[in-house]
């Protein structure tokens, strides 16, 4: 018997006055213990319109007394409307035919809605499947629909490695589309998935996007981690770098979306998983622009025991295109190993003229505001901050904080500074490299901090807003405070805007500290 959660005042429900003494007798002789109690009395029916959702009647030979609510008196109201149709509550789960049947590398995965919506026509998804997973690999449900299912997915590979956890089998090479795995938005037809990816102007929520991102690489990497036989060898896969993400097109929440990603290199304890973002519309529905973003994650695996560095199954490229993959990931390894190698040299020889004419018109702010240009305002004034406890519900399978989590409330915040600073809807262009410096840890303080670096007025009818969101976490009881993650977002501002007058103002330096990081950023952006 299926509990119900509505109280028997809704209209939906049936009510049989005449047998509500013969029940309301029974439950008083149940009320002192938690017993349930059985009625051979048809008390109410309750059904879908729906001819393919179940019928429930409280006359079954078991019904919870918690589920029952009845007042003492005895006239009870007779409800006479027809069954009605309300939401079906459900979970976001895989459909499975085996335990690894929803990682296989044709199978996509689909991202369905928790409460059915007015058009939503599908079927309904077995509720009990994530409640049998053990707590441990099944961190809060706070997530969105698509960590959900990937998590789902994902769970079933640790309980395997759990169980055969002395699975230390030798590393082989594993194919590109063998890691392969897509998700599939039914914004289309889905109404209540819709929702939860809308912002207030109908549009899609970055931030959400760049979570499920992280999620869908995250799934990825482990996929290419498992051996034959299915089991995964006991390893900690983190995120360690984000590459460059440019918007090639606006997203609309309205049509359907799909996300497909592979492994396409990987190093000794590294890889890359490159992720394609791909809708379809009316104006684009030529297959080859349908690409909206393409997305480069850098995962790391760590010994779970010793916490050193792990080899990783290799990659054999068979397909010309992911020979060509394998080539240009090459090359941006190479890259990387020679940015950081540059970062660490010495940056004193800075353009000290570049200095002192970014910091000119900040020192008549600070020395001589009355005269101080009204088109300009200092970095300093253009600051917001959030700051929030990280809870256990916002925890990964390793019991640390999520990576798309910490990505999508930067790129909440940048948003919201953006709206702040431009006085109108900001349109998200791109976020730059992020790298992950620190683990963020259940009960840390986090700290985002934001501002707007810089901004681009070339282009009068697009203007480009560059925010800088870092990331701290602080430690009040050891007194501490670090850097967890540096991330880099670009906006602009839709061009009815521009037309109607709005105005975007030049951003000035007040330090030489804040003149170093834009100067930092604007020499980013050129080598990219």
């Amino acid at each position: 018997m299926i509990p119900l959660k509505r109280p028997l005042s809704h209209p939906s429900f049936i009510f049989n006055k005449s047998n509500s003494k013969s029940l309301r007798s029974l439950i008083k002789n149940t009320r002192s213990t938690n017993e349930t109690f059985s009625s051979p009395i048809p008390i109410f029916y309750f059904k879908f319109s729906d001819s393919t959702m179940p019928i429930f009647a409280a006359n079954s030979s078991s019904f919870s007394r918690v589920n029952t609510h009845f007042p003492d008196s005895e006239n009870q109201p007779t409800l006479t409307s027809k069954a009605q149709t309300f939401p079906q509550i459900r979970t976001f789960c895989v459909k499975r035919t085996n335990p690894n049947a929803e990682l296989s590398a044709s199978n996509d995965i689909p991202i369905v809605s928790t409460v059915s919506g007015p058009i939503q026509t599908s079927q309904p998804i077995d509720a009990g499947s994530s409640m049998r997973k053990p707590i441990s690999l099944w961190p809060g449900m706070y997530h969105s629909p698509v960590t959900n299912a990937l998590w789902e997915a994902r769970s079933s590979m640790f309980e395997k490695s759990f169980a055969e956890n002395d699975s230390q089998t030798e590393l082989v090479a594993k194919t590109p589309s063998m890691s392969r795995t897509s998700i599939a938005y039914k914004f289309s037809s889905d109404y209540i998935l819709r929702e939860q990816y809308k912002n207030p102007w109908d549009e899609m929520r970055m931030g959400k996007l760049l979570e499920d991102l992280d999620a869908l690489a995250g799934t990825i990497s482990y996929k290419h981690c498992r051996n034959d036989d299915g089991a995964t060898r006991p390893i900690l896969l983190v995120t360690a770098s984000v590459d460059k993400m440019v918007l090639k097109k606006p997203i609309r929440v309205d049509f359907d979306l799909k996300i497909s990603g592979a492994v396409t290199w990987v190093g000794r304890s590294s890889m890359e998983i490159q992720m394609e973002v791909t809708q379809s519309t009316p104006d684009s529905p030529d297959p080859s622009d349908s690409v909206a973003l393409v997305a480069n994650f850098t995962f790391v695996a760590r010994d779970s025991k010793t916490g050193k560095s792990a080899p990783l199954n290799q990659i054999l490229p068979e397909a010309e295109h992911e020979k060509l993959l394998w080539k240009e990931a090459e090359e941006r390894n190479k890259m990387r190993k020679q940015k950081r190698i540059a970062e660490k040299k010495d940056v004193d020889n800075r353009d000290e003229d570049r200095l002192n004419t970014l910091l000119a018109e900040g020192r008549v702010f600070c020395d001589m505001p009355a005269l101080a240009d009204r088109d300009s305002i200092l970095i300093r004034d253009t600051r917001h901050e959030n700051s929030l406890m990280c809870q256990p519900q916002q925890r990964n399978i390793h019991g640390r904080i999520f990576g798309g989590f910490l990505m999508r409330k930067a790129s909440e915040l940048a948003f919201s500074n953006a709206y702040a600073f431009a006085g109108a809807a900001p349109c998200f262009m791109e976020v730059d490299h992020v790298d992950f410096f620190k683990p963020v840890d259940v009960g840390n303080f986090l700290r985002f901090k934001s501002c707007v670096l810089y901004t681009e007025l070339e282009n009068p009818m697009k203007p480009l807003i560059n925010v800088e969101v870092v990331a701290h976490v602080t430690r009040p009881e050891l007194r501490c405070s670090e850097v967890s993650n540096k991330f880099y977002f670009t906006f602009t501002v839709r061009p009815e805007a521009m037309k109607e007058g709005l105005k975007i103002r030049n951003v000035v330096p007040a330090t030489e500290e804040e003149a170093r990081r834009v100067l930092e950023r604007m020499d980013a952006e050129r080598s990219q």
